[in-house]
């Protein structure tokens, strides 16, 4: 265990994981590849801290001296929280540039654990279909109950949908919901969250690392298309299970309490995105069609009375963060310690 990351000629496999302020859940994530590493011969795991400040860095440390994981897991403090681009780059851009760059990277999140053959499901998928560039898992809820979703790319008519939420309209715009239910068949997506995501080293070699000017939020958005742009195709597999629970270091898709405010860095990350990938008008036309929708949404709301699920402070956050308030394309400044 170092903070250099040595990997040799029989690597196929780096799983990278980025912790903030989670430390038993990483070392029980850890735990729960234990055994699964066997079924992929040559797997290597690299765990980043994000500068945690927290006492992440001991208590990671310590489990992984006193569980005997040092031959197979590099521990990887930062003293940067760059958000997780950047933490995951800091372990990915290091073994690409080894002489012996893995085969493929799996971002993991430390709120996950991997049930059996997740690992090898990935990989034989991913061995058998050169053309695939990135494969995702299938996940669960910490009870065990299926969350069975993969994602549309965000558009106009998506956030028009999920705006307004109204049953007619959300049937009209079903093939642009941005969330599609999964079956349990092997499927072709546009993307997949990057809690449990597998990358063909070559895709890197295509469209370069992850995108650092994102602190959190849509960076595995932007990985994708990024990815399609360059010919590669995205896959939801199945067949590889792992287990999830949101939103642990940041809270916002937490469901085990009331919304939180959305923080400044998702609406800098949602105005990158549209920016970057379509455009000023085109996200122009975005902020209208999501602010007119949530506006007819709240005032329905009141009428109907119908409960305030949503996040404080979100209308008129949309509003002051839209292109029409802050223009150019937000990059984050990453800061030490």
């Amino acid at each position: 265990m170092s903070a250099d990351l040595q990997l040799d000629h029989l690597t196929r496999l780096l799983v990278v994981m980025v912790n903030y302020r989670t430390p038993h859940l990483v070392v029980e994530s850890l735990r729960s590849l234990k055994n699964e590493i066997q079924s992929v011969p040559g797997t290597r795991v690299a765990v980043v801290d994000n500068n945690s400040e927290d006492g992440s860095v001991g208590i990671i440390s310590a489990a992984i001296a006193s569980e005997g994981w040092g031959d197979w897991v590099t521990f990887m403090p930062s003293s940067i929280n760059g958000g997780f681009s950047y933490g995951n780059n800091y372990a990915i851009r290091p073994a690409l540039q080894s002489p012996n760059p893995p085969d493929y990277v799996l971002l993991l999140n430390p709120d996950t654990q991997v049930r059996p053959n997740a690992l090898k499901a990935l990989v034989d998928f991913m061995d058998q279909r050169p053309d695939v560039g990135i494969a995702g898992s299938s996940f669960e809820e910490a009870d065990g109950k299926p969350w069975p979703y993969a994602f549309r790319f965000p558009s106009i008519l998506s956030e028009l949908e999920s705006a307004v939420r109204l049953g007619i309209l959300s049937k009209l715009l079903s093939n642009w919901v941005v969330a599609q239910v999964m079956t349990d068949k092997d499927q072709e997506v546009d993307w997949m969250p990057g809690a449990s995501m597998m990358i063909r080293r070559q895709v890197f070699e295509s469209i370069g690392l992850m995108d650092e000017g994102y602190f959190l939020y849509f960076e595995e958005t932007d990985f994708c298309l990024q990815a399609k742009r360059a010919g590669w195709k995205c896959w939801h597999v199945p067949e590889s299970r792992v287990m999830h629970i949101l939103g642990q270091s940041t809270g916002v898709t937490a469901k085990n309490h009331a919304p939180k405010r959305r923080p400044q860095y998702w609406f800098d990350s949602k105005r990158r995105y549209f920016l970057k990938n379509h455009g000023w008008l085109y996200t122009a036309m975005i902020d209208v069609c999501w602010i007119v929708g949530f506006s007819l949404w709240r005032v329905r709301r009141v009428i109907q009375r119908k409960p305030d699920m949503d996040p404080p402070n979100l209308l008129w956050d949309s509003i002051r963060n839209s292109v029409f308030f802050k223009r150019g394309i937000p990059c984050q400044q990453l800061t030490t310690t």
